[in-house]
């Protein structure tokens, strides 16, 4: 019995040298690890990280953890891993994971990212064909619902200092698309939009503030079925570019959420068990590209 005891002592203080131990990996498989730090050693929390096999295919994929370390148990083979954060340049790298092994990159300094290049002072109005407006929307509290509007117009007065820009954004209310012709039809009528009375809905901002990379929020009245509230865009700026033409574009993408009874569209209907036909929430989702004002 002394025997088995020291034995189970020598192994549980080998094992305690290890930061693996006690973790169960299958024999054909290995982990993958990393320390994920910024320029000046300070660990990067909430990275996204992918790793990918050597065909290119997803095998696993997460963020971070509060000390920047990425670890993950996979089947022994060549990968690719793959880490991005707002406001540094990305990283990859590769690694061979043998049977039971450990393949370890170590610490992995991201670089800084230079800004994307802001759009230049002057006028610019929304480019419709490559813009869309979505929305989604719960379902008998199960699926969503997505939508969007087809009918739309926006102008931009870009500022020489950013903050100080402005926009106004102008939706058809008519134009509700859910792909479904009934539906539509309802959710143009007094229970819902009532496109009769209030036949646009209308964004006006005069408020940007940067939130640091490529963050943006843009806060300003929507007015929505005769109400305006507040409501703040959380805006990923995506740069400039050039069409097809040879034409200066600037693209964004720009998410938040509406409740309805803020803007007194109260309709419902309730199944069985108290669920509801639709949910209190819409998220909004816009991809935007705008043009210099001809």
């Amino acid at each position: 019995m002394l025997g088995r005891w020291l034995a189970s002592k020598k192994a549980t203080h080998a094992a305690g040298g290890s930061p693996l131990a006690g973790l169960a990996v299958p024999r054909t498989a290995g982990m993958l690890s990393c320390r994920v730090l910024d320029p000046v050693n300070v660990a990067v929390q909430q990275a996204e990280f992918v790793v990918t096999d050597s065909a290119g295919r997803k095998v696993v994929g997460g963020e971070t953890d509060p000390y920047g370390n990425v670890l993950a148990t996979v089947p022994a083979g060549e990968y690719r891993l793959a880490v991005t954060a707002e406001g540094f340049t990305p990283f990859h790298g590769s690694a061979t994971v043998g049977e039971s092994g450990h393949a370890s990159l170590g610490d992995v300094m991201l670089q800084v990212s230079a800004p994307p290049q802001l759009p230049a002072p002057g006028d610019w109005e929304i480019e419709p064909n490559h813009t869309q407006i979505g929305f989604t929307a719960r379902h008998i509290g199960l699926a969503r619902i997505h939508g969007r509007f087809n009918t739309f117009a926006g102008a931009v007065r870009i500022a020489d200092r950013m903050e100080d820009s402005a926009m106004h954004v102008v939706i058809d209310a008519a134009s509700i698309d859910t792909n479904v012709q009934m539906r539509d039809d309802h959710l143009r009528s007094g229970d819902f939009l009532d496109v009769g009375r209030y036949p646009t809905l209308e964004f006006y901002s005069d408020r940007f503030v940067h939130r640091g990379g490529s963050r943006w929020g843009v806060s300003g009245a929507l007015t929505l079925h005769g109400v305006s509230r507040t409501v703040t865009l959380d805006t990923q700026y995506l740069g400039l570019g050039n069409g097809l033409e040879g034409e200066t574009r600037a693209a964004c993408r720009a998410t938040t959420e509406l409740h309805r009874e803020d803007f007194t569209l109260t309709w419902q209907t309730m199944l069985a068990r108290g669920i509801a036909v639709v949910g209190p929430s819409i998220a909004i989702d816009m991809d935007i590209q705008i043009v210099p004002k001809s």
